[in-house]
């Protein structure tokens, strides 16, 4: 019922997802805010202490497989054409979403981890389990529905940006025109959006909720390896190259990462050797046990060098 709302109200327009996406929004970082002043009052900072229990390596472990909680940062992006100064208005919109969300993360990862013991963690509803715990009944109801909206307001960016996305495509070539479709009334792409609510609904009723996360985990991040990719091959514009045409499109920015990319790369693997000199020689020492982690984890590490 959930995707067959959200379906209809992308379908109805950008407003509506817009105004109904900030109010979910709001219900959350209320939420969260909430979690965090109530949870400091049960922090015990012996439960830090070792700060990281699994190593680096545990660190790194979590980051791969929690990858989709950055998936709505990219949707931004997806509605360049109904914003009024692309230009200006989506990178603040992602890197201010970006910087917020981030820090919103740690704190909220701190204090769950100060009031219980990070063994008690792993369940699949860690905010509620904590709040058992400690004995606050009124906030499992509060935790309850905002798991609830969240998901919610997950589905409703993801059908948002992904009907836009084949719509783009679909003038390219790449898909069939009917993709690129507008509604007369609505000025949605209709029929792209109506085959993303299918192509979300059907699958929910035949996989497992751990396949899906680590699918969709495993699937943005080589997106985004993609969306990488596909910009640095993108011609450099310059100021005479823009038309009146162009006018109110985003315009790609020339920068020159010939010395940036490879000073970045140095600079965080000198950290690391420097913090954890263990971490990088305990990749190569695959086992049965830490072979799911230590291969994707030098693939990675090879495609970065490389």
């Amino acid at each position: 019922m959930v995707n067959v709302f959200i379906t209809w109200l992308v379908y109805k327009g950008t407003k509506e997802s817009r105004n109904f996406s900030n109010i979910m929004v709001m219900i959350k970082l209320i939420v969260i805010v909430l979690v965090i002043i109530v949870g400091c009052f049960y922090i015990d900072i012996k439960n830090w202490t070792p700060f990281m229990p699994n190593g680096f390596g545990g660190v790194m472990g979590g980051v791969s497989a929690v990858f989709f909680a950055y998936i709505g940062f990219d949707a931004v992006s997806t509605l360049a054409e109904e914003s009024k100064n692309p230009q200006r208005d989506l990178p603040r919109g992602m890197m201010y979403s970006l910087i917020i969300c981030t820090i919103v993360y740690i704190i909220l990862a701190l204090v769950l981890t100060g009031m219980v013991t990070y063994s008690a963690l792993g369940v699949s509803d860690p905010l509620a389990e904590i709040f058992k715990l400690k004995g606050v009944k009124w906030m499992l109801f509060i935790v309850s529905i905002a798991a609830v909206v969240a998901m919610t307001s997950v589905l409703l960016v993801f059908q948002m940006g992904q009907p836009r996305i084949w719509m783009s495509m679909s003038r390219d070539g790449l898909l069939p025109k009917r993709f690129s479709a507008i509604h007369p009334k609505y000025k949605t792409p209709g029929f792209a959006t109506i085959i993303t609510g299918i192509v979300v609904g059907v699958p929910l009723f035949f996989t497992d909720e751990n396949f899906v996360l680590d699918f969709t985990s495993i699937g943005t991040l080589f997106a985004f390896v993609l969306v990488c990719g596909g910009v640095l091959m993108l011609p450099p514009q310059k100021n005479e190259d823009y038309t009146e045409a162009t006018k109110g499109k985003f315009r790609l920015p020339y920068i020159n990462s010939k010395y940036i990319f490879p000073l970045i790369t140095i600079t965080a693997l000198s950290l690391i050797l420097y913090f954890v000199p263990e971490f990088i020689t305990s990749q190569f020492h695959i086992t049965s046990e830490n072979a799911n982690t230590n291969i994707p984890m030098l693939v990675s590490l090879c495609y970065v060098l490389l």
